[in-house]
């Protein structure tokens, strides 16, 4: 696995081998990472040495997820007018510009008439069978979802819910947006200890210190059945809730779509992994 920085925020230069994008808190890139407990591993490592900042990485598709990232950013309910006299060539006022952008989306998260609850967002996804069996393919082989390139975003951010205030996604009117993805990133917290760490154009990565208990991976999945299916039988009924019980029982991780026809991101995966192959 190679490793670099991002320089300063306002200070990007010509030769550095990545873009920051709409990746405004961009810190490090990694390339070549071979699975999802490597990437995890780095980013427990720059945890335990900077309690100050909360780190999130990118997932999946990171070109599809720069450009969600940032219409998604263009909502109305988080997005801040720049000053009339900002000069978008001083880097000074470039950092302090997307740090007070990054409050204000903090800020109208944490706003009760705007956040939603997992109760709210269930069954508002439109899913069938095929995306079922993408969650549990997913969560059996996370590794499906770590890209080539994957950047790592350091957020001053004082929760890791919060964490999506710097990389809001959810664009397109059928997936679910950041305040509905926030409702259930809160919920997987308070509810099963879940950390969310990844953010990429179709899925959300969670982490907890050991894997679901078997009571505990029952009842979760109870409840993603509810989120995914409620009001649809074809995928509450689906026979693959069973065998993702197992998995949460076997791995610390939880991936989790938030898009419309999420399985045909992850055959998209399937097919750039084969070619690459």
């Amino acid at each position: 696995m190679e490793t670099g920085l991002f320089p300063p925020p306002g200070h990007d230069t010509q030769d550095q081998p990545f873009r920051r994008g709409n990746f405004a808190f961009a810190y490090a890139w990694l390339e070549g990472v071979d699975s999802l407990d490597a990437l995890l591993a780095y980013i427990d490592g720059l945890r335990a040495t900077d309690l100050d900042h909360r780190y999130l990485c990118t997932l999946d598709d990171i070109n599809q997820c720069n450009y969600t990232c940032g219409h998604a950013g263009n909502d109305e309910r988080l997005s801040l007018d720049a000053p009339n006299d900002m000069d978008w060539d001083d880097p000074a006022q470039q950092a302090a510009w997307q740090l007070a952008s990054l409050q204000h989306r903090v800020q109208q998260l944490a706003k009760p008439e705007l956040a939603q609850t997992w109760a709210s967002v269930c069954g508002t996804l439109n899913t069938g069978g095929d995306d079922v069996e993408a969650l549990l393919t997913a969560n059996h082989n996370p590794n499906l979802l770590v890209e080539d390139v994957i950047y790592v975003q350091r957020l001053p951010v004082e929760a890791d819910d919060l964490l999506i205030a710097g990389q809001p996604n959810g664009y397109f009117s059928a997936d679910w947006d950041s305040f509905q993805n926030h409702a259930i990133i809160r919920h997987l917290a308070t509810q099963y200890g879940y950390r969310f760490f990844g953010m990429g154009a179709a899925w959300m990565g969670f982490v907890r210190p050991a894997p679901l208990a078997p009571e505990q991976a029952n009842r979760l999945v109870g409840e993603l059945r509810d989120l995914y299916g409620k009001g649809n039988d074809e995928a509450a009924g689906h026979e693959a809730w069973a065998a993702l019980a197992q998995v949460l029982q076997a791995r610390r991780t939880l991936v989790l779509g938030y898009i419309e026809n999420m399985a045909e991101s992850l055959m998209e995966d399937d097919e750039e992994e084969d070619d690459d192959g």
